[in-house]
């Protein structure tokens, strides 16, 4: 689920072509297998982005959140990413971030994978959260774009250069313009895949940018085009709906011949939790069913009665939750 967002600036053209990456499981222009099913990730097709609870006095609430991360596991989900942008990572100090990376991994159910959002635009931070990330136990880091700098293209290189040195796991891009103000466009996406071994692929947030991209594993990064980006052929997608109708999302992966009838059914939970900026709808969603508070840090603001009816009645409609009255 993509955020309300400003028009992002795009990073300029390249100095020369980049021949694609040849590594183990990397993508090329074709990435669908046999009868349209996800070509096979490390670390599977459903990775929810989960929230980060907070108790009513602001910290983090962890019990709700080693809850929540079996929940979302046991329901669809092949493993989670923590303390991306739907766990509110802007607003965690770094004892905190690596605290709930740490519960993430010490907690993860058998079988399930964990990716830690380690993404700064300072790079020695970045370099440094990563490390810290790695040596706690993740199975992959997931870096943002740089935001708010908007570095060029050298700058991007060199940054995602030194990420990569930082760690011996698998690392992700994630391009999300309405959030970065900066859009990395595909051809340079392939640049930094092919400039080191163990970056891997890209969360696209960018709907427009969605396509194959050599060298990298595609990730669709907004719910609304979780379908359409395995019938592309992406390896699966890093989800917020996933909280709620993991199962339905799951289905979309396991049974190709009915995605768009999936997907069509669950134009409702995107736009009810899209209501207002995400990680607001899928936390007010969340408190409703009894999982976490609805809490948020300042300057986000829980959802107000009126975004938070849209949310119950979608929730009732489904089924999830009793109607009132």
């Amino acid at each position: 689920m993509q955020s309300p967002g400003g028009t992002a600036a795009a990073v300029g053209a390249p100095a020369a072509a980049v021949p694609p990456r040849s590594a183990p499981g990397a993508s090329g222009t074709d990435r669908r297998a046999p009868d349209n099913l996800p070509v096979v990730s490390a670390f599977g097709p459903v990775l929810t982005a989960l929230v980060t609870p907070f108790d009513d006095d602001g910290s983090v609430d962890e019990e709700a959140f080693v809850a929540l991360h079996r929940h979302v596991v046991a329901n669809g989900s092949d493993g989670i990413v923590a303390c991306g942008s739907t766990g509110e990572a802007a607003t965690l100090t770094a004892a905190e971030h690596l605290r709930v990376i740490e519960l993430a991994v010490s907690e993860k159910p058998a079988g399930s994978q964990v990716i830690a959002g380690t993404g700064s635009n300072d790079t020695r931070h970045a370099c440094e959260m990563t490390a810290r990330a790695t040596e706690l136990g993740v199975d992959g880091v997931l870096s943002v774009t740089p935001y708010y700098n908007k570095p060029n293209r050298r700058g991007l290189l060199a940054h995602y250069a030194e990420v990569a040195r930082s760690t011996d796991k698998p690392v992700l891009l994630y391009n999300i313009p309405s959030r970065a103000a900066i859009d990395v466009p595909n051809d340079l996406l392939a640049e930094i895949g092919a400039s080191a071994e163990n970056i891997v692929g890209v969360k696209q947030a960018n709907d427009a940018n969605l396509a194959p991209i050599d060298g990298l594993d595609l990730y669709a990064g907004n719910d609304e085009t979780f379908a359409r980006a395995l019938d592309l052929g992406a390896v699966g997608g890093i989800l917020v709906a996933s909280h709620v109708v993991g199962n339905e999302m799951r289905r979309m992966v396991t049974e190709p011949e009915r995605r768009a009838e999936i997907d069509a059914s669950l134009r409702d939970v995107y736009a009810a939790l899209g209501v207002t900026t995400n990680p607001i709808g899928v936390k007010a969603a969340l408190a409703l069913l009894g999982h976490c508070s609805a809490g948020l840090r300042l300057p986000l603001v829980e959802a107000d009665d009126a975004e938070t009816a849209v949310i119950r009645a979608m929730l009732e409609r489904r089924g999830l939750l009793a109607p009132v009255g």
